[in-house]
């Protein structure tokens, strides 16, 4: 990286966007950055937070620009489709937040753009970018455990966040924007077996009594293509102050020749204060007690942000200068992703196995 040869748009102000745009800023290679969000005195603040050259309360105005070689896609998840298209129309490579869409009719509109475009496209699921991920899939690829015959992978968070997330985009349920990681990191590691049947269930009442359609608990349990049987299970209904500042997980895959467990609970470095500790991804949120390590994305640490955003953002901006092969999620595999999650939640809503892929 001899050179700063990047113009970096990141479109959607919000939490995300914001790391992205200040990580992309630090980045040897970006030598332009222009930031947007369609609350222009959120783009406004941003742009003055990252020390953007360019802000506008305009999506198209950003990702147009003609200093502007790569676009991130920061906005709600309802909100992806159309400047996602836009950037690939212009050939402008992208890096959108996970799911890639919340319906399969948008994730199409996607593909069919990136395929009539021919341009580069992936989908940001994080967890891939968390060391003890990256390990498991560098055992997966010496072949260690084998032939995987089952597994597990199960993660809860408090409720706080979930309404956080629910006011943001009411569809964004627990399995469409958060189970969808570990449906990702499954196929990962199994790579070239895709999920054929889902039978799943779901239990109301927290959330239903707030208005909102969405569980509490989900179970699935998902049958690859081979035979393999994957158990998924999801709650974000835990208690407000339950200590998780973001995913508390557990991943297990059992093998014909091993056995991989990794706790992410995060049990293993808890801090308790008085002072109260501020919940980073709830404003005005605080907890006595933190499972640090917890936040999903990483954490700000002696100046500079460490977690698995931060490995995420820097190594796709480091794969636009240098070619190199990328872990990103490929946008066929989010497509996957997106209807494996859909099928859990019909699943649920029918007490009926559900198979895949979907008629459409």
């Amino acid at each position: 990286m001899k050179r700063k040869e990047l113009g970096i748009a990141v479109v959607g102000a919000g939490r995300i966007g914001t790391l992205r745009a200040r990580l992309a800023a630090r980045h040897p290679a970006v030598g332009f950055l222009a930031v947007s969000d369609l609350d222009k005195e959120r783009a406004r603040a941003l742009a003055e937070q990252a020390g953007a050259d360019f802000h506008s309360g305009s999506n198209f105005e950003v990702i147009e620009r003609p200093e502007v070689t790569a676009v991130f896609v920061s906005t709600p998840e309802g909100q992806h489709a159309a400047p996602v298209r836009r950037a690939l129309e212009l050939g402008k490579p992208v890096l959108v937040e996970k799911p890639i869409a919340l319906t399969l009719k948008d994730a199409d509109d996607i593909l069919a753009t990136l395929k009539a475009s021919g341009g580069h496209l992936r989908v940001g699921y994080s967890r891939r970018f968390k060391e003890c991920f990256l390990r498991a899939k560098e055992q997966m690829l010496h072949g260690r455990l084998g032939k995987v015959v089952g597994g597990l992978a199960r993660v809860y968070n408090s409720r706080a966040q979930t309404f956080a997330i629910l006011k943001r985009d009411p569809h964004a349920t627990p399995v469409l924007d958060v189970l969808t990681y570990y449906v990702d990191l499954m196929c990962w590691f199994l790579e070239g077996n895709r999920p054929a049947e889902v039978v799943a269930r779901g239990q109301h009442g927290i959330f239903k009594e707030a208005g909102y359609g969405v569980h509490d608990v989900t179970w699935a349990i998902i049958t690859f293509g081979d035979g393999a049987v994957i158990n998924f299970g999801i709650s974000y209904a835990l208690p407000a102050r339950y200590p998780t500042q973001g995913q508390s997980d557990r991943v297990e895959l059992l093998g014909t020749e091993g056995t991989m467990l990794i706790d992410d609970d995060h049990m293993d470095h808890v801090l308790y204060t008085e002072k109260g500790i501020p919940h980073p991804y709830v404003p005005g949120h605080k907890v006595e007690m933190a499972f640090l390590g917890s936040n999903t994305a990483g954490d700000w640490a002696v100046g500079d942000f460490w977690g698995p955003l931060g490995n995420e953002t820097r190594a796709w901006l480091d794969h636009l200068v240098t070619g190199n092969p990328t872990a990103h999620t490929t946008p066929e595999q989010a497509r996957i992703n997106l209807e494996t999650t859909i099928a859990i939640e019909r699943a649920v809503a029918t007490g009926q196995p559900v198979r895949l892929p979907l008629e459409t």
